[in-house]
């Protein structure tokens, strides 16, 4: 071995390919050896060794535009440039985890969009005897909400909590739904909203507008794309609302409308 290594010999030895090689003696991470009288290029023992280094921190997630640096480091540098590539493959790491849990969440469909506390919820709605239909109207809804109002999300999230808590609210919230197969002029429904309001505002900080989301100028029409999904396909479910808005408003609560 005295005359040294060849290329495709030095790469075997060190666990990597030729041309990881040759892309290391581009990048400058590595020197090339002098050739030999035959003109070959023979790496020794000092070049396998500088071939391990770059290999062991290319695999530990240094860049490689990095290595060559960090190869020529003196001990402090080093220690501390390998900090910080922890550093960034612990964000890396915690990045992924997170995607691999939304992929996984996923399979549940629009719960992927939203926090556990959310699927909580409506886990219940269809341990309750809830339709299905009812469900995935609750999950849209959630998911409008948390994008278009995050700012009462959480206070929407413990109102419908409140509420499944409340056998009566539960009852009075399953008619609300069987009243979408009424006619809008049904005078149950006015019924059902005066019961329906009288529960909100039971608690009535919950009904709070935060003055931030109030003084936005689009307000009342991201408020509206969420408390008024699906309307247009449900007549009487539109005049529930409106009266239900209507009940709130006459008791004082400020509720943005277009």
């Amino acid at each position: 071995m005295a005359d040294g290594l060849t290329i495709g010999q030095a790469a075997a030895f060190v666990g990597v390919t030729v041309k990881t090689v040759r892309h290391y003696h581009r990048l400058g991470l590595v020197a090339e050896p002098e050739r030999d009288s035959s003109g070959y290029r023979r790496y020794r023992s000092d070049d396998l060794l500088r071939l391990v280094q770059a290999r062991t921190l290319a695999g530990a997630g240094v860049p490689l535009a990095e290595v060559g640096d960090l190869l020529d480091a003196d001990p402090e540098r080093f220690a501390t440039a390998l900090d910080d590539v922890r550093h960034r493959l612990t964000e890396r790491i915690e990045d992924l985890i997170a995607r691999r849990d939304t992929l996984h969440r996923l399979t549940h469909g629009d719960r992927a969009l939203l926090p556990d506390r959310a699927c909580a919820v409506l886990d219940r709605f269809a341990d309750l005897g809830f339709s299905s239909d009812y469900v995935a109207g609750q999950r849209e809804g959630l998911v409008l909400a948390r994008a278009l109002i995050p700012e009462i999300f959480d206070n929407f999230l413990t109102q419908l909590e409140r509420s499944l808590d409340d056998p009566e609210s539960v009852e009075l919230t399953k008619r609300g739904w069987e009243a979408r197969s009424w006619d809008p002029d049904d005078p149950r429904i006015e019924e059902l909203a005066s019961a329906l309001a009288d529960k909100l505002l039971a608690d009535r900080a919950l009904l709070a507008m935060p003055a931030g989301f109030q003084n936005r100028s689009d307000a009342a029409s991201r408020y509206g794309l969420v408390n008024h999904h699906r309307e247009d396909q449900e007549p009487s479910i539109a005049r529930l609302n409106a009266l239900i808005e209507a009940n709130l408003r006459a008791a004082g609560i400020d509720i943005p409308h277009q």
